[in-house]
């Protein structure tokens, strides 16, 4: 399953800093820690910030389910930005987007964070609770209050701002810093000496109570635990406590009532004080209970039997079944006998994960160096970053001399002719370099020249070997891999090598980028071009510069206009141009004319027709014609070998979530010089798109996803 970590890290995200600010935040190691218990269960996992800009992530991660997949879930860790009831932000989003997610809904946290309205409706439930006040301002009538008592923000959590306080010159100090700092009532609750304890609990019908904690005051009953105990130097633990049975069980009882009262959902924590007479009585409950490891949740999920892994995943679990029950398969945890291939794909996922800063100082080496097709020096030293990435992978390279464009390359880990797979890697372009973009990337986009094109490909096929060799199944397949430098002149050079090496695999894989629905190239239009040209010729009769001008734009519009109603071929001009001058007596014009076809037999036709035209125009001598050029490269057919073999890859995506779709390109690529009969796939790469800036870009978290898949590939279907 698809599963989106989100917790807070940006508070400069949002449009205005307004407001109560948060001062509660998960650190980035636990977050970490959840995303691998995750991800060791075969989960999909991608951790996000949730600022403004999480509904695009999130819509990018986890697209709206159109043909029955799994819709994916949220693991919610954000405990909001700024504002009042900021548990509550992210999940009233995830209600609006339709996304599920673990944890309570808007209105449980709501109240839950409310520590006044929490326990107004435990009162009305006849659960113990001590006596409590409220106070806008320290000028407020304090006379009713029986000392002592703590002090604490009305709508805060982590026990921020705690004090006990035993007379009222301290009480308005405690009131008055409460409502500065915090801009909020102060909750003045009758203090409970004693013993302190927590009840974690988890699931929804049943609930499950874990064993009480205790939280050790070292005997003293006046003793708290503040927010600096929680972060800096946290309390001892107690867990099970050393309470007797009776006591312990109903503890328990009240918690489950408690979370029942307020009508939250799927784990939380119970703050729990005894006073000296064995007295139980409910402080508050904590709805997005800490997953810190040094927090008391945790520690008491381990003795009830639960490993952080199993906790979390569990969590998730019970999240699931509330929104689903049974019409979807639950998730697979480690050693389920369902899933002989987990734990292998689990590995991979975690290599890629640890690797992925890795990979992307990679693919910023390979973005910012400029591969013009005819940037012959740019061109080969991208060629040497590849070579010295492959050779640690062991293998080996045959190099093809080019003195146009950069040396073609060939690397195989086989000292065998033949191989399992073909690779094909281009990795030029036709950007020149003054419009050269370099790398540059957010929380979520990558960009730069070629990046979706071809660079970002070569990035995952890398990270894919690197996984294969960490898991030892890299020298059981026999891989070759050839680096093209002309793909953006049509293979004019490599057209050849290419056909020769593809003889010699079983399988041909492209890595060109996929598309936002994860499209999976099975079948490219082929292209021929062409270069139209006119000149005036006769110059007796200024009228005649008018007849060149119309009768050349004449034939560009006719040459069009011949796949108006086509669907299945493209006629477009490019590089348009026509001068003219009356009082020099000169006209003359140059295009060039790309053509996209889908058959041989159409691109005969529409080449007569092109000639048909053009041979219409070149009957008035006023002016000269001159037409050249034809097909450069052939189509590449949709066939059954690739059909099976993408139904092979839709296996693959279906069983780590990534989504795929059959999709046919209009740009031809090297593949479509492969024969016809050989089973080929393309748009193996991340996913993204060209911008209208001609910039590139991908979406960061698709390296990993297209790099397991691509090593799972290279794994199943040899």
């Amino acid at each position: 399953m698809k599963i989106a970590i989100i917790y807070n890290k940006d508070i400069e995200g949002v449009i205005n800093t307004f407001g109560m600010q948060n001062k509660e935040f998960y650190n980035e190691k636990t977050v970490k820690k959840v995303a691998a218990s995750l991800e060791k269960a075969g989960h999909n996992v991608a951790v996000m910030d949730g600022n403004k800009q999480i509904i695009e992530r999130l819509e990018n991660f986890l697209p709206r389910v159109t043909e029955g997949e799994n819709m994916g879930m949220i693991f919610n860790m954000a405990y909001g930005i700024q504002g009042e009831s900021r548990y509550t932000h992210i999940p009233s989003m995830l209600e609006m987007l339709g996304l599920p997610y673990v944890g309570s809904s808007p209105s449980g946290h709501a109240i839950a964070l409310d520590k006044v309205l929490t326990k107004i409706i435990w009162k009305n439930n006849n659960l113990p609770t001590p006596d409590f006040w409220v106070f806008n301002s320290a000028g407020d009538d304090l006379s009713t209050v029986n000392y002592p008592v703590i002090v604490k923000p009305k709508m805060e959590s982590v026990s921020f701002g705690l004090r006990v306080v035993n007379n009222p010159a301290d009480l308005r100090d405690a009131v008055e810093f409460i409502v500065n700092e915090f801009d909020q009532q102060a909750l003045v609750e009758q203090f409970i000496r004693g013993r302190e304890f927590a009840i974690g609990l988890l699931g929804n019908s049943p609930i499950e109570s874990f064993p009480v904690l205790e939280i050790d005051l070292d005997g003293d009953p006046d003793a708290i635990q503040t927010v600096d105990h929680k972060k800096l130097n946290p309390r001892q633990k107690i867990c099970p406590a050393q309470i007797s049975e009776n006591l312990a069980a109903e503890m328990q009882r009240l918690s489950i009532e408690a979370f029942k009262a307020i009508n939250l959902r799927d784990f939380a924590r119970v703050d729990i004080r005894l006073d000296e007479n064995d007295n139980i009585y409910l402080l508050e409950i904590n709805s997005m209970a800490s997953l810190g490891e040094s927090g008391s949740y945790p520690h008491a999920a381990k003795v009830a039997g639960y490993s952080y892994e199993a906790l979390v995943n569990r969590m998730l679990d019970v999240a699931a079944v509330r929104y689903f029950s049974g019409n979807m398969e639950p998730p697979v945890l480690p050693g389920d006998l369902k899933a002989a291939a987990l734990p292998q794909t689990a590995r991979i996922r975690s290599f890629l994960k640890t690797r992925e800063p890795q990979a992307e100082r990679l693919l910023r080496k390979l973005v910012d160096v400029n591969t013009h097709v005819r940037n012959v020096e740019g061109v080969n030293r991208s060629g040497e970053i590849i070579t010295s990435e492959l050779s640690q992978l062991g293998f080996r390279h045959e190099v093809f001399p080019q003195v146009e464009v950069g040396n073609i390359l060939f690397y195989t880990n086989s000292s065998d002719q033949e191989c399992d797979y073909l690779i094909l890697l281009p990795v030029d372009n036709r950007v020149k370099l003054p419009n050269h973009e370099n790398f540059h990337r957010d929380e979520q986009y990558i960009e730069g020249t070629g990046i979706w094109e071809n660079k970002g490909g070569i990035s995952v096929v890398i990270s894919a070997l690197q996984a294969l060799r960490f898991i030892r199944k890299l020298r059981k397949l026999r891989i070759g891999i050839l680096l093209t430098t002309d793909s953006s002149i049509d293979g004019k050079f490599s057209k050849s090598i290419i056909q020769q090496k593809s003889e010699q695999a079983n399988v041909i894989l492209a890595v060109s980028g996929s598309t936002k629905d994860g499209g999976i190239v099975l079948s490219r239009s082929g292209s021929a071009r062409y270069w139209l040209e006119t000149k005036l010729m006769k110059k007796e009769f200024a009228e005649n510069i008018s007849i060149t001008a119309a009768n050349f734009n004449r034939m560009i519009a006719g040459i069009t206009d011949i796949t108006r109603d086509d669907n299945e071929n493209l006629i477009a001009p490019f590089e348009i141009n026509f001068s003219s001058n009356i009082f020099k007596e000169i006209a003359y014009g140059s295009a060039g004319i790309s053509v996209r076809y889908n058959s041989t037999e159409a691109m005969e036709q529409i080449e007569g027709k092109i000639k048909k035209i053009i041979n219409q125009y070149k009957r008035n001598k006023v002016y000269h014609i001159h037409f050249e050029g034809g097909l450069k490269r052939p189509a590449m057919y949709r066939s059954e070998v690739s059909d099976n073999l993408y139904n092979k890859i839709l296996s693959i995506a279906k069983s780590i979530d990534v989504r795929v779709a059959k999709i046919h390109r209009w740009s031809s690529a090297d593949i479509c010089h492969i024969n016809r009969e050989m089973p080929k796939i393309d748009g193996l790469g991340p996913i993204g798109e060209f911008l209208p800036s001609n910039n590139e870009r991908i979406l960061r978290h698709s390296l990993v996803d297209r790099a397991l898949m691509f090593a799972l590939i290279l794994l199943r279907n040899k």
